[in-house]
This record gives structure tokens, C-alpha cells and sequence, in this order.
């Protein structure tokens, strides 16, 4: 049963190839990935759309969007944003060519009409699963699970023993570990040279857990955590 009053924002899209618009209701804690592959939340298919193209999730208690390295930018407001960025209701993203319009939930909706007209998105639950998306470079769109409980990020070279090799010089050899700890994936820099960064801010500390929607750079290789 969904409630309306859990449901903070929405987001409203129309398909330009169908003209309808769909409608995408997020709750506290939800992740919505933008792209033009299917296995986004929201698939755009437009040329001018990268595979992951950008990513909306919630942090501190606002929902934040965050280019994900796409090809021709987003933009909110007509303003290209290159980092983290607080949205608002009324604001409109705009990646390059197609616009989708973020607002907040004032309209009392039941919930047939939140199920018959849109899609409903939550916060995942922390289960100890998870991936890493590639959101650039030679590996873009790259899916990469989580299988171990122990994990090593590096470089790709003739050597490579770590389970998680990346085709990015920048990214050190080994780069960072990550390590499942009641079911929360925590992130650590091993000393590398380009740094590893979660949502724009440089891990300096020994263990950085991992969020649903977590966008995190190792060097110059930026990938997309999810939960699941």
C-alpha cells in the first residue's frame, strides 16, 4: 500500500516519440538513475542521452542531482552543473535536449491515482548486495557486482590481481578496498595518487560507507553505487 503523505517529490517527463507524460513519484531515501539505458529508473532514449547520464538521490534530507561525466552535460535551470546540486520544487533539468520538470508532492494524489498514472520510487534497503556502475571512459555502462565481501579497486594491467580492475591511467594500482560490514559497504583509499572521491568529497578517512546513489571517482573513473 503506498502512502501519499511518505512521497516527496516528483518528477515529470514526456516521452517526445509517444507525447506522454510519465510521472516518476520519489520518496524519502529514493535513488533515480537517468539514461539511456533500460536499467535506469528513468530511460531516456535520445541520442543526445548518455548510457548513465545523471543521477538524483537523497542526501541530508534534500535531493541532490549529480552529472554522471554524460557527453553534453545537465542542466538545471538552463545552468550546467558540474557538481552536486540541491533541487527545488519548480526547478527543470535539462539534459542538453530533453527537460524534465522536478516538483514537490502538494497535490493530495490517492493512491490509485499515484499507481495508475506513475512510478513509484523508494529508498533500498541495505542487504549486503550491491554493484558499481561505470559511468565513463572505455567502460562505460559496465555493471560490476559486488560478490566478495572483501574487494580491490586498481588499474588494468598484465598484473592485475584485484578483483575490481578499471581501464583509466589514473586510477592507481591497487587504487581503494571495498569491504561488506552488516550489510553496509565501506569504502578506503589505499594511498593512491589521484585520490577517490563519494559525491564530489575526497575519502581521507578510513571507513566511508556507501549509500544507495553514491557517485564515486576513482582518479578520473567515476561509477555509480547502487544498493541491490
Amino acid at each position: 500500500m503506498i502512502d501519499s503523505q511518505n512521497l516527496l517529490a516528483r518528477i515529470l517527463w514526456t516521452d517526445p516519440f509517444s507525447n506522454e507524460q510519465r510521472a516518476f513519484f520519489l520518496a524519502e531515501g529514493a535513488t533515480v538513475s537517468i539514461g539511456r539505458l533500460e536499467t535506469n529508473d528513468i530511460c531516456i532514449r535520445e541520442q543526445h542521452v548518455s548510457r548513465q547520464h545523471a543521477v538524483i538521490n537523497f542526501q541530508d534530507g534534500i535531493f541532490m542531482v549529480n552529472d554522471l561525466a554524460s557527453a553534453n552535460g545537465v542542466f538545471v535551470n538552463d545552468e550546467r552543473v558540474t557538481e552536486p546540486y540541491p533541487l527545488m520544487a519548480g526547478d527543470v533539468l535539462r539534459l542538453f535536449v530533453p527537460t524534465l520538470l522536478f516538483t514537490a508532492m502538494i497535490d493530495n494524489f490517492d493512491e490509485r491515482h499515484i499507481t495508475d498514472h506513475g512510478t513509484v520510487i523508494t529508498a533500498m534497503t541495505s542487504t549486503g548486495s550491491g554493484k558499481l556502475i561505470v559511468t565513463n571512459g572505455a567502460q562505460e555502462g559496465t555493471s560490476i557486482p559486488l560478490l566478495l565481501p572483501r574487494m580491490t579497486v586498481g588499474r588494468a594491467t598484465s598484473k592485475a590481481d584485484w578483483e575490481i580492475v578499471l581501464h583509466e591511467p589514473s586510477v592507481s594500482r591497487p587504487h581503494a578496498r571495498l569491504e561488506l560490514m552488516e550489510n553496509t559497504w565501506i569504502l578506503t583509499d589505499l594511498g593512491s595518487a589521484n585520490g577517490t572521491f563519494v559525491n564530489g568529497t575526497q575519502v581521507i578517512e578510513k571507513g566511508r560507507a556507501l549509500r544507495d546513489g553514491d557517485v564515486v571517482a576513482f582518479g578520473a573513473a567515476l561509477t555509480l553505487f547502487r544498493e541491490g
